[in-house]
């Protein structure tokens, strides 16, 4: 749990001072300096002289007030928005909007004092004494919360996700706070300095009355320009230099490890089998296939159950159909069912997506169709199997016994000697007088360390990129510098990027420097895709259909050096791996 919450904490931190909240931090600053001026006080005081300390010793806590709002904004409606707007049927923009709509009004309390006091009135029933006066300011931090919360990375995607599900555990609540704590001190120390320029700053003292006027009309025209992404442009003219630290920090093992595990106590036995350990173990009953869309290789469609299964070994394999690793996993899991099957072998692929076009049945139907799978593939599209078991990788290996009981885990490629034991053992375990046949022959070829490593062609996921700034989810024209550091990966022409994937648009080129002896790329689309090695053509790949892996280059050994992708216009790309 501390690990998590550190996670989070730092998480929260790295999203605070990136390029996204630049647009937010003048109306921060400002929340922090002239409050309201209500009551008797307006009245003696035209010009709202707010920025210093009450004459009563009460200090100017707007500056916690808004800190605070955005808190409890940005905590609740991150961890539970998505399911509250489904319940009721809203629209996905809702937030954001209501968020924009608080920014203008507030702002115009700002400029208009009596539509202040009465955005204050609500508070005014409070019994703390004079709580009222903060009342705006807190109003405030819950707009603010709602249009920041697009500002994250993968700390607030594995909140989000965990939300949508319903799997609200003490660990998730845990993660929200501390993400949403780690944001609001870098804007707390902002919206303090604020407020002790207010206090210093004679202008302040003497115009108070005109800063709380700007401060109105900087916050309606923020709420104009975020609006209409006019912000995008400030964003854009920045590097993003805290992509680094948020990969460091975010996306380390360490944090993977933690945001894949955040799940509720139920099937916690499973936390006895360690990855590849070479013994069988008692890890608790195996967890049912839940949330399963269709079946695939059964008579009819028909699903099958873990208490049906009972009297068999049942090997289940957590896979995505567009997944390189995945892929070179299966020649081993596709040989044991084939050598093992009449003894009583149970092989079950989970296809649990990573992408969304994985979703599509007719997409894995053909996948499995292609590379050969005849063993039952449930479809896990909403990943409740891969919570079930507790996943983090694909591939992954789960081996159960005949009584039902997880026996053994193995993530990623590799071990398949291994686990053929284990499984061997287990059949043997199960019908004492069994006679097996030969150990199949394990096909693998250990990936060199100084490989390149998978990257995702994601706004949010991509790891080593240079050049210009991505922009979300509209067509951008992009310029590759003359030279790439090792590994990195540049854009060059038109590319609509997103977090899902990035599609081309006119002279669009991916330029990438590698070191691998084999390069493949998830494309989706129509239409040729040249590819370039050193400068010179290597092939052309057509690319037809659904979004599928192709091979780019098979060089027979390890290579390193500049791999150019030139796609035709509207082909999407998205995960480039490695071997």
């Amino acid at each position: 749990m501390i690990v998590l919450v550190l996670i989070g904490l730092l998480g929260g931190l790295i999203t605070a001072v990136s390029p996204c909240v630049l647009p937010v931090l003048p109306v921060v600053f400002l929340a922090g300096g002239p409050g309201a001026a209500t009551g008797a006080k307006a009245q003696a005081d035209p010009e709202g002289d707010s920025g210093q300390d009450d004459p009563s010793g009460r200090r100017n806590r707007r500056p916690y007030a808004v800190v605070a709002g955005l808190v409890v904004s940005f905590s609740f409606f991150t961890l539970a928005g998505t399911t509250i707007i489904s319940a009721l049927g809203l629209p996905d923009g809702i937030l954001r909007y209501v968020g924009l709509a608080m920014l203008v009004l507030l702002g115009l309390g700002l400029v208009f004092p009596p539509l202040e006091r009465l955005l204050e009135r609500p508070f005014a029933r409070l019994p703390q004494r004079r709580v009222n006066k903060e009342g705006s300011a807190f109003a405030l931090g819950l707009g603010l919360g709602l249009l920041y919360v697009p500002c994250a990375g993968p700390v607030l995607a594995a909140i989000t996700v965990a939300g949508a599900q319903g799997r609200i555990s003490t660990r998730i609540v845990a993660l929200t706070v501390a993400f949403a704590v780690g944001t609001a001190v870098p804007l707390l120390v902002f919206a303090l300095a604020g407020r002790g320029v207010a206090r210093r700053v004679g202008a302040f003292r003497r115009r108070a009355r005109v800063f709380r006027v700007a401060g109105g009309a900087v916050m309606i025209v923020l709420a104009c320009a975020l609006a209409f992404n006019l912000t995008d442009v400030l964003q854009r003219a920045l590097p993003d230099y805290t992509a680094a630290a948020q990969n460091k920090v975010e996306d380390s093992q360490t944090a993977r490890q933690q945001l894949s595990g955040l799940t509720d106590n139920s099937n916690k036995l499973l936390s006895r089998c360690e990855d590849g350990v070479d013994q069988l173990r008692d890890c608790g009953p195996a967890p049912a296939f839940a949330g399963i869309s269709q079946w695939l290789n059964t008579p009819g469609g028909r699903p099958l159950s873990i208490k049906e299964l009972h009297g068999k070994v049942v090997l289940v394999d957590f896979w995505t159909y567009s997944c390189i690793n995945c892929q070179r996993a299966l020649p081993n899991v596709e040989a044991w069912d084939r050598a093992y099957r009449a003894d009583g072998l149970q092989v079950i692929g989970v296809h649990s997506p990573e992408f969304t076009f994985e979703k599509s049945a007719s997409n894995v139907a053909d996948a499995v169709k292609k590379l050969g799978v005849r063993y039952p593939v449930a479809l896990d599209n909403q990943l409740t199997t891969w919570n079930n078991y507790r996943n983090q990788y694909w591939p992954a290996q789960y081996l159960i016994d005949s009584d039902g009981t997880v026996r053994y885990l193995t993530f990623g490629e590799g071990r398949y000697s291994q686990t053929e034991d284990l499984i061997r053992t287990l059949l043997q375990q199960a019908h004492p007088h069994l006679s097996l046949p030969p150990k199949t022959t394990s096909h693998y070829t250990p990936v060199p360390t100084d490989t390149t490593p998978e990257t995702y062609l994601s706004t949010q996921r991509i790891d080593r990129y240079v050049g210009t700034p991505l922009v979300e989810a509209r067509p951008e024209r992009y310029h590759a510098p003359a030279q790439l550091p090792s590994g990195g990966i540049s854009l060059n022409g038109t590319w609509t990027t997103t977090y899902e994937d990035f599609t081309a648009g006119p002279g669009a080129r991916i330029d990438l420097s590698f070191q691998a002896a084999k390069v493949y790329l998830v494309l989706g689309g129509h239409g040729p895709v040249k590819v370039l090695l050193d400068g010179r053509l290597l092939r052309t790949v057509q690319v037809s259909g659904a979004p599928t892996l192709y091979t780019l280059a098979d060089l027979g050994g390890p290579h390193h050096g500049l791999l150019q992708v030139e796609p035709a216009q509207g082909v999407q790309a998205y995960d480039f791996t490695f071997g």
